[in-house]
């Protein structure tokens, strides 16, 4: 809401203007969050990075808050040339917010309008797809309104109903499943090389090749002692806290790459592809790396329980699984007393 200054002027006169002032910053920060304009009138800057959706709702909630007097609001509609557009789209924002939508609400439709094609209607939104499908009607919370990627409306617990809790753990989720999809990567690729090409290396089962470090001659990455030689635990945590450290420092706090990046989606230098470039296919993007992600972390939770159970790789037990699924699955091998440290 914002605070009218002028308490000498006509009071309906000065609504009437106010609200127009209003529904023009409104209008005006939406479309250029959407179009990637960084900035909106009045010198109300918001970041291009992160989501579309996202970003129009944080910059309209800074707005409800700039107070606009009657003469600002002038100003706004002589210096544009669609004043009575701007008008129109006020008088016709009033009308939904009487209707009960918040001003959010409202920018959340008009981004994705914006927006358009299909991630936005499928993936975003009141109309997006629920965890119940058909039968969610009256199961999804209130404050999960399909504005983050990879919301299905399903929070039995109410774990995100504090703004604060849902922004810390959706940054967290999204790390961990980007770390979980490296990771299975990384826990399957060796010993798929090992066993299906020939590579001559040493230990690739993943939960034991670290101990070949401590070996006589040391570790070699992918068995070639050109690529990466580790014979050192002390040099590869040195390593570690220094890449990874500064890497994460950069992403929360901007730094060389960039001042006043989005924690989870940096973009600019962490996207050299230009993945982002176009809202739509961002929008889309971040929907599969979410859904990756979860499915990555469930399989990272797999290869643990696999490695107690069978002191064996995931690739040996799919193996295994697959020459003889009745013989050996989750059933036969649900006890962990195979493991051998």
């Amino acid at each position: 809401t914002f605070v009218i200054t002028q308490v000498n002027m006509d009071i309906k006169r000065v609504g009437l203007i106010a609200s127009v002032a209003l529904n023009a910053l409104l209008l005006i920060g939406v479309c250029s969050i959407s179009m990637g304009n960084g900035k909106v009138a009045s010198g109300v800057a918001i970041s291009r990075s992160g989501s579309m959706v996202n970003s129009a709702v944080r910059g309209v909630s800074a707005l409800s808050g700039k107070k606009i007097s009657a003469e600002q609001g002038r100003a706004i509609l002589s210096h544009s040339p669609k004043a009575n557009l701007l008008v129109k789209t006020g008088a016709i924002t009033n009308k939904l917010v009487k209707s009960g939508m918040s001003i959010p609400e409202i920018a959340q439709q008009v981004t994705c309008q914006q927006i358009g094609g299909a991630a936005c209607q499928e993936w975003y939104g009141p109309d997006r797809a629920l965890w119940l499908g058909p039968f969610s009607e009256g199961s999804v919370p209130s404050y999960l309104t399909g504005e983050f990627p990879g919301d299905y409306g399903w929070d039995t617990q109410g774990l995100s109903a504090d703004p604060n809790t849902f922004a810390a753990y959706r940054e967290t989720e999204v790390i961990h499943a980007r770390w979980a999809m490296l990771g299975t990567l990384g826990c399957v690729t060796p010993e798929l090389l090992a066993k299906y090409s020939g590579v001559p290396i040493a230990e690739p089962v993943w939960f034991k090749a670290g101990s070949q470090i401590f070996a006589e001659g040391g570790l070699d990455y992918l068995g070639n002692p050109s690529l990466v030689h580790a014979q050192s635990i002390l040099a590869i945590l040195a390593c570690q806290v220094i890449l990874m450290g500064g890497a994460e420092a950069y992403r929360v706090n901007g730094g060389p790459a960039g001042e006043g990046l989005d924690a989870i989606n940096p973009g600019g230098a962490f996207d050299p592809l230009g993945l982002a470039d176009d809202p739509d296919t961002f929008a889309e993007l971040k929907v599969k790396e979410i859904k990756n992600g979860r499915l990555a972390m469930f399989s990272m939770l797999g290869f643990y329980v696999q490695a107690i159970a069978t002191g064996k790789g995931p690739v040996e037990n799919w193996a295994e699984h697959i020459a003889d699924p009745a013989g050996v699955n989750g059933l036969t091998n649900g006890i962990a007393t195979k493991f051998t440290p």
